[in-house]
């Protein structure tokens, strides 16, 4: 479990599956760059939910906002390579109720810190399909750098994509964990839940 300010971490189960399924009702958009979901009933979605929690290669957590309770989303480290202190934060879904909000940042920040500063990974990769344009946003949100581009290296949803590559290194962890930590800080938000300032660019 990762805990932060707005947010705590969970290791994803099938008894989020409830609180998940009523965060997915109606947000079939959410599901669009992903290679599952959206689903037909609660029945099959907590089919799903179960079959990522019992993934031993891929942990994923269940992401619980401290404004609702409730966990509203997932996200997960994999492609693990610890010969190569390789790491991915990757299979990111979050409900329209925990996008952009600072839960959402403050959850992958979580992740961040525990792949960097517990785990000990030297590089930590971040990728999403070209046509993603917020995840792109995002990963240069968080300080990660463009590496690059995979032609028509992927099929989602029996459309052939290609692939965008970023990347943060150990040494460049610090100074970022520095700005998202003064972002996420109390003293950033007001009284109505609103940033008083953006984050700082890498």
């Amino acid at each position: 479990m990762h805990r932060g300010r707005a947010v705590t971490l969970e290791p994803l189960d099938v008894a989020h599956a409830p609180d998940l399924w009523e965060a997915a009702r109606d947000a079939e958009a959410s599901w669009a760059y992903l290679r599952y979901g959206p689903f037909p009933d609660a029945g099959s979605f907590a089919r799903h939910v179960e079959s990522l929690a019992q993934r031993q290669d891929q942990p994923f957590w269940a992401v619980r906002p401290a404004s609702s309770g409730r966990a509203e989303g997932w996200l997960s480290l994999c492609d693990i390579y610890p010969s190569d202190a390789a790491i991915e934060i990757g299979s990111i879904w979050f409900s329209p109720r925990l996008q952009r909000t600072r839960a959402a940042t403050e959850a992958v920040v979580l992740l961040m810190r525990h792949a960097f500063d517990e785990l000990g990974y030297r590089r930590l990769v971040w990728r999403c399909q070209t046509v993603n344009a917020a995840s792109a946003r995002a990963a240069a949100r968080y300080g990660f750098r463009p590496e690059g581009v995979w032609r028509a290296a992927a099929v989602v949803k029996g459309v052939q994509r290609d692939v965008a590559w970023f990347s943060l290194l150990s040494e460049e962890w610090p100074a970022r964990r520095a700005a998202l930590e003064a972002w996420l800080d109390d003293e950033n938000f007001g009284a109505e839940g609103r940033a008083r300032r953006a984050l700082e660019r890498a």
